[in-house]
């Protein structure tokens, strides 16, 4: 029996077993939210069933007001049960200046959530910025 006629036997095996790698992170997109004065740019990273932790790459600029937020209390996120859920952590820039960036972590749900809301608030005079992704069709 030549490769080619197994196919039809070995491609659905490889599916049930998951042979093409881990579950595959949902592709989400960039958001950027320009109000007040101050910019936020969020890009989800490894929001897959299988990861340690759902991290968000924020990166906030201005020029006018200091970036001093504990990011940890400044940012919640919400999937699932609704409930609102603290990072586990931020890994990047401290409080202070006019550019900053790095990496919130989230422990992420028991259960894959239709949609995923990420909140950041009191960053550049503006109470409470909104980022949603949808997560399944």
């Amino acid at each position: 029996m030549n490769k080619i006629s197994q196919l039809p036997t070995i491609f659905p095996l490889m599916i049930l077993f998951g042979l093409f790698g881990p579950a595959q992170a949902a592709d989400l997109e960039t958001q950027t939210n320009r109000e007040g004065p101050a910019t936020v740019k969020v890009i989800p990273k490894n929001i897959s069933p299988g990861s340690k932790s759902w991290d968000f790459e924020v990166t906030l600029s201005t020029h006018t007001v200091p970036l001093d937020q504990d990011m940890t209390r400044a940012a919640v996120l919400i999937a699932g049960s609704g409930k609102p859920q603290a990072p586990m952590s931020w890994e990047g820039d401290p409080p202070g200046g006019h550019h900053r960036k790095g990496v919130l972590r989230f422990q992420p749900p028991s259960a894959m959530p239709r949609q995923i809301e990420l909140q950041i608030n009191g960053i550049g005079d503006v109470n409470k910025r909104v980022f949603r992704w949808p997560l399944s069709k």
